[in-house]
Formats: structure tokens, C-alpha cells, sequence
């Protein structure tokens, strides 16, 4: 009588634990979720933001090198709307008169081989930077960045993916 007690008892708690690993929550609603004993944080949310912009990562602040899994259908986002994209850092220099040409000297590279690409030149103290291209998803980065990376061999060894929230 005991040893079949502890075979339900056993199987009932296996059955439980398979059916809670199916309930799939988004990370707003989990954090809208109340529990006894911890504090509880309210996230506004539009609806129309619950459908439109759809980001899944194992990692949420994306650092380079790590190997993340990124989906996004920002493709018809509204004006206004912050989206990650994905650009291809060509160069970082911090000489402050060196840097500024170079990065120039190799955006003009660029665009004469990639017309399509938008590029640009920042400067955040201390560095000077080029970054390439508005992409999506980081596969499509790294297609262009491999492509680029034939194109301009010399270029290849300081070409990395970053990621960025932009405005649409």
C-alpha cells in the first residue's frame, strides 16, 4: 500500500513538473506577475507593441563575440519606435587627427564599393568610429561583414558586429 503511494505520488509530481515547463510567458507578463514576499513592478505596455515588435535573446545586453539568438519583425513598425539593428564597426582609432582621416578615408572605400550601405562617422570622446549598414538580424550582419571582409582584406581584422537601439 505504502510502495504504491509513493509510485502516484511520484508520477503525479513528474506530471506536474512537465506541465509547468509548457507555460510560456512573455518577459512583461512574468514581470507583471504577482508573488507573495517580493516586491511588484507594473509594465505599461501598449498592444500594439505586444504584436509588433517581437525580440527573443539569450542575452539582453548582446555583447560582441558571445553567440546570442536574435528574432525581430520590426519590418512595420511605427515612426518613433526603438528597434535593435545591427551595424558592422569597420574602425574604432582614438589619435584624434589620424583617426578622423582614416575613418573617412575608409568610408569613402566603402561607399564607392557599397553605395546601398548607410555610413557613418561618429566621434564619442575618446574614440573615432566607423560603423556600416542598418541590419536587422545579426545573420544578416554578418553575411555583409564577410562579404566586406573580401572585398577590403586589409579592413578584416577590425571588423566586428555591434548592436544598437535606433530610432525607426
Amino acid at each position: 500500500m505504502k510502495k504504491s503511494f509513493y509510485i502516484f505520488f511520484f508520477f503525479a509530481l513528474i506530471s506536474a513538473c512537465a506541465f509547468g515547463q509548457n507555460d510560456q510567458k512573455s518577459i512583461v507578463d512574468e514581470l507583471n506577475s504577482s508573488r507573495w514576499g517580493q516586491g511588484n513592478v507594473k509594465v505599461m505596455q501598449d498592444d500594439l507593441l505586444r504584436g509588433k515588435l517581437a525580440v527573443s535573446s539569450t542575452d539582453p545586453l548582446d555583447s560582441v563575440g558571445k553567440s546570442t539568438t536574435h528574432t525581430s519583425a520590426n519590418t512595420n513598425v511605427p515612426a518613433g519606435t526603438k528597434v535593435r539593428e545591427y551595424k558592422i564597426q569597420v574602425f574604432m582609432g582614438n589619435n584624434q587627427q589620424q583617426s578622423k582621416r582614416e575613418a573617412e578615408s575608409k568610408q569613402a572605400q566603402i561607399k564607392s564599393a557599397y553605395p546601398e550601405l548607410k555610413t557613418s562617422v561618429s566621434f564619442q570622446s575618446p574614440f573615432w568610429r566607423l560603423r556600416v549598414g542598418n541590419f536587422r538580424t545579426k545573420e544578416e550582419a554578418q553575411a555583409m561583414m564577410q562579404d566586406m571582409k573580401r572585398t577590403f582584406p586589409s579592413f578584416g581584422r577590425e571588423m566586428t558586429i555591434v548592436s544598437e537601439v535606433v530610432k525607426r
